[in-house]
């Protein structure tokens, strides 16, 4: 129980269900956090409202330190990302490593049979295996988040809420009295005041650790210095040199020379690159009877998906084509900005098939003078 409403809604509809609810809330920063506002999830007063509404619908509530494990599975991971050149996606990781895992190991020691978030997807549970489905408000569905959950970790969820939709949501909690019923939903990554992750990176690692280089153009001109490779992204606009004719863009970081590449919108589109640490679920109906691939087994076939390159990306159809723990996404239609440590997801229809992490391409980027 994050202290928001989404949460607060999904363990009401649990216990009307029927369910032996206990409230967990997790303190994932050491008392000193910066980011300890009172919107945080990891916020005293986040931890207070989730306590309320425990207390208002007649269930126990906890509160468990992850600091230690959020540290090192969460943050390390972020701004380790981000010292390599690529974009970290933190949610991914903190649901596969931390709410979906290491919590687990927790809650099975009280006897917990599931976890349930307030996360706005559907997973169904067969007799085999689980299936996770997008959310029915295309606006909240968060699927995307979840595509990396195993299949022991899917088999464990509930996802109360996927099959609502948000203004339901706040009715319920409006009807049953809760304290959180209009409490504003945060857009922001937990841990970092402000959505700055730049100012996040340089309190956390300090400038030091930064990677200072040089700004090159396509054809591998220099543009002057950079304080950091960190404190850029693919498709980034802001903070680049001016003097053209046209606007420019980041079209590529490359860690190695810690050379930050600038170039016009139309190096940013893409045809076809590659994911790695790929995971490929069952698939329910309608979808590909196999797309798990055991160790050792036969290489799965090429499939045709849709492919969401973020979160908010609408999703463009593509051929993947897997090889072991990596896979090929050729695009129907080329795309704009593929950035690099960002999840590409893999759908048919509603069901999530699996997906994997965007891997620099080395052979799209111009060879630097």
């Amino acid at each position: 129980m994050s202290g928001g409403v989404d949460s607060s809604v999904a363990a009401y509809l649990l216990k009307q269900q029927g369910y032996d609810v206990v409230g967990v809330t997790m303190k994932v920063w050491p008392q000193d956090c910066i980011s300890r506002e009172a919107d945080k999830c990891c916020g005293p007063q986040a931890i207070a409202d989730a306590r309320g509404v425990a207390h208002a619908i007649g269930i126990p509530h906890y509160v468990v330190d992850e600091a230690v494990n959020f540290e090192r599975a969460v943050i390390d991971y972020f701004t380790a990302e981000y010292r390599a050149g690529r974009t970290p996606n933190p949610c991914v990781m903190c649901n596969e490593k931390v709410k979906f895992g290491n919590l687990w190991l927790k809650a099975k020691s009280v006897g917990a049979e599931f976890i349930a978030t307030g996360h706005y997807a559907i997973v169904e549970h067969h007799a085999d295996r689980a299936v996770l489905r997008r959310g029915v408000d295309p606006k909240k569905d968060q699927s995307y988040f979840l595509f990396s959950l195993r299949q022991e970790q899917l088999q464990r969820a509930l996802f109360p809420l996927g099959g609502m939709e948000k203004p339901e949501i706040r009715k319920i909690a409006r009807e049953i009295g809760l304290k959180t019923a209009d409490k504003v939903d945060s857009q922001e990554i937990c841990f970092v005041p402000g959505n700055d992750y730049k100012a996040f990176l340089k309190s956390h690692l300090g400038e030091k650790e930064f990677h200072p280089g040089r700004l090159r153009d396509k054809w591998g001109a220099d543009l002057g210095a950079h304080e950091g490779i960190e404190l850029f992204t693919i498709g980034q606009r802001k903070g680049l040199p001016g003097g053209s004719a046209t606007p420019r863009y980041v079209i590529d970081i490359d860690p190695a020379t810690s050379s930050v590449v600038i170039g016009d919108v139309e190096d940013l589109i893409v045809e076809e690159f590659e994911i790695d640490n790929a995971i490929w679920h069952e698939g329910g109906s309608g979808a590909p009877p196999l797309l798990h691939q055991q160790s050792g087994a036969a290489p799965l076939p090429p499939f045709e998906a849709t492919v969401k390159i973020r979160y908010a990306h609408p999703g463009v159809a593509a051929t993947i084509e897997p090889e072991g723990q990596r896979a090929r996404v050729r695009l129907h239609a080329p795309q704009r900005a593929i950035t690099p440590g960002q999840a590409a997801v893999c759908y048919r229809g509603d069901v999530v098939l699996g997906g994997g992490w965007i891997c620099r391409q080395a052979a799209l980027v111009p060879a630097l003078a």
